[in-house]
């Protein structure tokens, strides 16, 4: 398997190139040159293995230049610290499937790449005898998942982007109170857009990625997309196995398109998935994609469901690659747009192609309130604001009646106490090592939202 840019200009790289390259140097984003297709004979019998087992039979087919047996260990040791055997418990209420995404070590659906990442990045660093320099923005989870599959590791140090202020006391505290002399979070003045904005450029410094060895931990980086395309198979096989061969709805809460666009990847790979359901929080410029044929860029709201408060989707460009027929200069051409204008208009025909694929519904913040609340009222169970946007987008779908549906729910709601308790007079129950993290110490640097005092930041720690 090689991979290339969605810019068309660089040359095919294999998987360790690919994720120590993060962002492609040309600026594009790096893709596989060619999509495996699995049969029904082979996703039918996912039913019947691990999680573990299911993330080798998928990432073999994409990786290879590491042994078969050094990437099994990377997976096994990767899931070793969440609390439920099955990874992913699926929970049904009242015909939803509910996949729990949350059962790693902070709580979060990021845990299921990062500590992927992680311990395939210390396996790089053994295998080339040098030190990586991880760079990476968080709206939330990503800062402590990526911060707690690398904190400690030799030769590999983190920094961490996160906007000050607009993330969750948990989600500050899950970062912050981690001592590691390896891990710096940077706490910036103002939004994860701005952080994003940042890191993307730095990036775009070749000669300053290079210098430093850095490593991008966000979901530009393929790995992570490439970890996340393994739970819907494996969701996809319980469902099966439960009810027999079916196309099924699945229902993402997503402000960055990572965890969508991995979904999607598993449709082109030969899932059978009736709709695609993108649910936004009030920043909500995929939903308007969707429905009004327009992606513009406006001020950035903040919300209960702060990890989905983005307007620049880092990951759309690889999904408008596809779109576009896999046409780099289109891609080119609409990104210069983007940049320029703050906005891509598509014409009915693309339009309807990505309908085809997605459909959206926004949910703003009084709404989400009142479905954690009903949903506990009804059912007992608690929902985090953010899976709330995924399943209130549910009865505001209209196109996914006729088949089994699933929302990823992407957070435990400790993470998000106040909101909870707040939405429906209920507190939910906090895991001991959360109690646990607002009594220690904390380690964070302010700086200002300036490209040069990142990279200076960065330059004063190995100069």
């Amino acid at each position: 398997m090689k991979y290339k840019s969605t810019r068309g200009g660089t040359p095919s790289l294999r998987f360790k190139e690919t994720v120590k390259m993060g962002l492609a140097d040309d600026g594009g984003l790096i893709i596989p040159e060619e999509i495996p297709v699995l049969n029904m004979s082979k996703i039918n019998g996912f039913s019947s293995l691990s999680y573990q087992d299911v993330a080798f039979e998928i990432m073999k087919l994409f990786v290879d230049d590491i042994t078969n047996d050094l990437l099994r260990n990377i997976i096994d040791k990767s899931y070793v610290s969440f609390d439920n055997k099955k990874i992913i418990p699926l929970i049904k209420k009242g015909g939803l499937y509910i996949a729990e995404l949350f059962h790693g070590p902070t709580l979060s659906f990021k845990d299921l790449a990062l500590q992927f990442l992680g311990n395939l990045l210390k396996q790089i660093t053994e295998d080339e005898h040098r030190a990586l320099n991880v760079l990476g923005a968080t709206s939330g989870d990503t800062g402590s998942a990526a911060i707690y599959g690398i904190k400690g590791a030799m030769n590999i140090n983190i920094f961490m982007l996160h906007p000050e202020k607009r993330i969750s006391i948990v989600q500050d505290l899950q970062m912050t109170t981690v001592m590691d002399n390896n891990v710096y979070n940077l706490s910036v003045d103002g939004t994860f857009d701005d952080c994003q904005f940042i890191v993307k450029s730095i990036f775009s410094d070749v000669a300053f990625k290079k210098n430093f060895n850095l490593i991008a931990v966000n979901s530009i980086n393929w790995a992570r997309i490439l970890a996340q395309i393994v739970y819907y198979f494996y969701i996809y096989s319980r469902i099966i196995s439960e009810i027999g061969y079916t196309k099924i709805n699945i229902v993402v809460p997503t402000g960055n398109f990572g965890n969508i666009l991995a979904g999607y990847m598993a449709k082109r790979m030969g899932m059978p998935v009736n709709k695609l359901l993108i649910a936004t929080n009030e920043n909500n410029i995929l939903t308007r994609f969707i429905n009004n044929g327009e992606y513009a860029v406006s001020d950035v709201k903040k919300t209960f469901s702060p990890a989905m408060d983005i307007q620049v989707a880092s990951n759309f460009e690889r999904y408008l690659y596809y779109l576009y027929d896999e046409s780099s200069e289109k891609i080119i051409s609409i990104m210069d747009g983007l940049n320029r204008d703050k906005r891509i208009l598509f014409d009915e025909v693309i339009l309807e192609k990505a309908r085809s694929d997605f459909s959206s519904c926004s949910t703003n913040n009084e709404d989400s309130l009142n479905m954690i609340d009903s949903f506990y009222k009804k059912y007992g169970y608690i929902l985090d604001p953010h899976t709330a946007c995924g399943v209130n987008s549910t009865y505001h779908a209209d196109d996914i009646s006729n088949y089994p549906t699933v929302c990823m729910a992407t957070a435990h709601p400790s993470k998000f106490s106040d909101t909870v308790q707040s939405a429906c007079g209920k507190e939910p129950d906090t895991p001991y090592h959360i109690k646990q993290l607002f009594d220690i110490e904390r380690k964070v640097y302010s700086v200002d939202r300036n490209i040069d005092v990142i990279k200076d930041f960065i330059c004063k720690r190995f100069s």
